[in-house]
């Protein structure tokens, strides 16, 4: 997502006057901003991307600990629901029949035959993808074709 797409997406959740995905969506607009204004340059996809990743965690973190409190359960549905908006605004992770060819074809190019090139098929495909796909289901696939 550019900064174009999330300034385009800020302007949606004003007219449909969603202020829970407006509030998000300013959150990782000032982190944004603080990438621009600190390191003096524009804001890459990539900056976009992982400033939503990190605010995804950060957000995932504080709904585990209300959970295990479970003393404030409005508190719990909107940090709920900012996660839910907060992956919305990543690009879709591959996963499946897209995730398995690419698997096969980067094993193939590494040239990774035993359990022993595991970490270097990962680091491929995590290079290919930008991190951006389904790591838990890429590793068991992986296993099993290097077992």
């Amino acid at each position: 997502m550019t900064n174009q797409e999330l300034h385009d997406e800020m302007v949606a959740a004003m007219k449909a006057k969603d202020k829970t995905r407006l509030s998000i969506i300013r959150q990782v607009m000032a982190e944004v901003k603080n990438v621009e204004v600190n390191e003096r340059r524009d804001a890459t996809e990539e900056d976009v991307t992982s400033m939503v990743k990190r605010l995804i965690k950060q957000t995932s973190e504080t709904l585990e600990m209300s959970i295990k409190a479970a003393n404030n359960q409005e508190r719990t549905d909107t940090l709920t629901e900012q996660v839910k908006i907060l992956e919305s605004l990543l690009p879709a992770q591959l996963s499946g029949d897209e995730l398995v060819a690419l698997i096969e074809q980067t094993i193939a190019e590494v040239g990774a035959t035993t359990r022993k090139d595991m970490g270097r098929v990962m680091g491929a495909l995590n290079k290919a993808t930008g991190g951006n796909f389904d790591k838990a289901a890429a590793a068991k696939e992986v296993g099993a074709r290097l077992a």
